[in-house]
């Protein structure tokens, strides 16, 4: 459902549900779960307006997701300061705070506070309480978790994202561990949920630097792709390169060398787009990773090559990846795992056997009694 305006806005599917499961375990009735899916809408739009809203008077542009687990308001425009971004953040806390006395308010004249609609009324002030309380609380990804994040990223740079992360994981291990014990499984379950999040997100943070957070450099690295979707190569190549000579580090500089090392193979330079590999090794994505095993192939760099055959294989299951681990084994004189190999690449689908095996890669192992064996076991049976 969208929902078009000067603040767009985006409800999936997936909000009514949880809505819907949220009223039905809190009313155990039809119209208790169709009053508490109006409320949960009602405040979690008011909550993210207060975001949008805010970013609206920087002159940003934001728009408003309503998903599974509650909402998301996303905004684009010129980088803002440290404290506008926190205000951004902050009001939507503050909006809650505000339906809370809102709704307390109204509950002060009889005309409001009696029968459903007093009902609607303090079920409204004891949502957006409770929620404006616990979202403010420092864990990733609730306002409170990202409240923390600018401060210490005001603080401590780049670095000032992960020691949020670590102080999220800790609260909410916490507070998942305190929510068990109590029997609030589904609570307990969601603040680990958190923890879980936040420690994939610290793993896959690691590496990032500085230049990561530099909007020119990946301005630049933006600029690359697109010019590589246009098919524009020798342009994209020369913008990776200055991608890589702003950035020196981090996860852009990574992705960038990973681009260059795929045109540079696309060119036939292999021994480039190795090294350029090479030096980004723990970053790279899948793709990057079978083309690195494919180059240091080409260099002859036969440990590489079997420290990647698994993880390959797994990422992409063929028979050339079979074949490329079984040569890799033979030249480094590894008999059993050479003929296991072999053995996936038929399982894949191999046809020509005969004239793989008498490539030379092979000979190293030719005349060792298991990969002998193979052949043996190859064979054709004798005709009667």
């Amino acid at each position: 459902m969208r929902i078009p305006g000067r603040i767009p806005i985006k409800i999936y599917p997936t909000f009514w549900i949880f809505a819907a499961l949220i009223g039905y375990v809190n009313s155990m009735s039809l119209i208790g779960t169709l009053i508490w899916v109006g409320i949960i809408f009602v405040s979690v739009l008011f909550h993210e307006f207060g975001h949008a809203l805010t970013a609206l008077v920087w002159g940003q542009n934001p728009h408003i997701e309503l998903v599974a687990m509650g909402g998301l308001t996303y905004h684009h425009g010129e980088k803002l300061p440290f404290w506008k971004q926190f205000l951004i953040v902050l009001n939507g806390p503050l909006f809650g705070f505000l339906l809370f006395f809102i709704s307390w308010f109204l509950l002060r004249f009889p005309l409001f506070s009696q029968g459903a609609i007093g009902a609607i009324l303090s079920l409204t002030m004891a949502v957006n309480l409770f929620w404006s309380v616990i979202n403010l609380l420092p864990v990733i990804p609730l306002d409170g978790g990202q409240l923390l994040r600018l401060v210490l990223e005001k603080l401590f740079g780049f670095k000032g994202l992960k020691y949020a992360l670590i102080v999220g994981i800790v609260i909410s291990l916490g507070f998942s561990l305190v929510l068990f014990l109590y029997q609030a499984i589904l609570a307990g379950a969601l603040f680990f949920l958190f923890a879980f999040q936040s420690f994939d997100t610290l793993k896959r943070t690691r590496h990032l630097a500085e230049s990561d957070r530099n909007d020119s450099v990946r301005e630049l690295l933006g600029q690359a792709e697109k010019k590589l979707q246009q098919g524009k190569k020798k342009e994209a190549a020369e913008l990776c390169e200055e991608v890589r000579k702003q950035a020196k580090q981090g996860l852009i500089f990574a992705l960038a060398t990973q681009y260059l090392a795929f045109l540079k193979y696309e060119e036939g330079l292999s021994k480039e787009s190795y090294h350029l590999l090479l030096s980004v090794k723990a970053d790279l994505e899948k793709e990057a990773l079978t083309l690195l095993q494919k180059t240091a192939f080409d260099q002859r760099d036969f440990p590489l090559v079997v420290e990647l055959a698994g993880t390959c294989y797994q990422n992409l299951p063929t028979v050339e990846i079979a074949l490329l681990n079984a040569c890799a084994h033979a030249e480094l004189k590894q008999a059993q795992p050479a003929v296991g190999w072999l053995q996936t690449a038929l399982q894949e689908g191999l046809s020509n056997l005969e004239e793989i095996i008498k490539t030379p890669a092979f000979d190293p192992i030719r005349h060792d009694p298991i990969f002998q064996e193979f052949l043996n076991e190859q064979q054709p049976p004798p005709s009667t």
